[in-house]
């Protein structure tokens, strides 16, 4: 009998991080930028509002794709590659910007976890690589 792989943990964990992506979006409405509670480093506050719509609209995307995680499977890949670029931008800049503040560490731990967590669930739920990098096309 073929043991018919689940992709509920992956949906799990991106509903999860969609949640993480809201928390994100209050902080910078509210908590970050310049003259707020955190300001280093420094952010107009317009730019913080403009962070944070991004993050709402992240985590939109993410509750919504966890209902349907097999036909969302490319928002997968695409946070993939976002999460990516961002922890790894984050840690060049605390590394080799001198004067850089480390506020922001625990994020690109937490954001490196989830890009983990997709992966493995990705694949032990039987995704490939095409399916969340390349969007399934329909012939009409």
């Amino acid at each position: 009998m073929k043991h018919k792989k689940s992709l509920e943990p992956l949906a799990i964990t991106f509903f999860f991080s969609g949640l993480w992506d809201t928390i994100a979006a209050v902080l910078y409405f509210l908590i970050i930028g310049s003259g707020r509670l955190i300001d280093t480093p420094p952010i107009d506050p317009f730019f913080s509002i403009f962070l944070g719509s991004f993050f709402v609209c992240f985590a939109y995307l993410q509750f919504l794709s966890a209902f349907n995680i097999k036909r969302y499977a490319f928002n997968v890949g695409c946070l993939i590659i976002g999460r990516s670029f961002y922890v790894i931008q984050l840690y060049t800049y605390m590394l080799f910007v001198q004067n850089f503040p480390s506020t922001f560490w625990f994020t690109g731990i937490i954001d490196g976890l989830f890009i983990i967590l997709y992966l493995v669930f990705a694949v032990r739920g039987g995704l490939s690589c095409r399916n969340l990098f390349l969007p399934k096309t329909e012939t009409v």
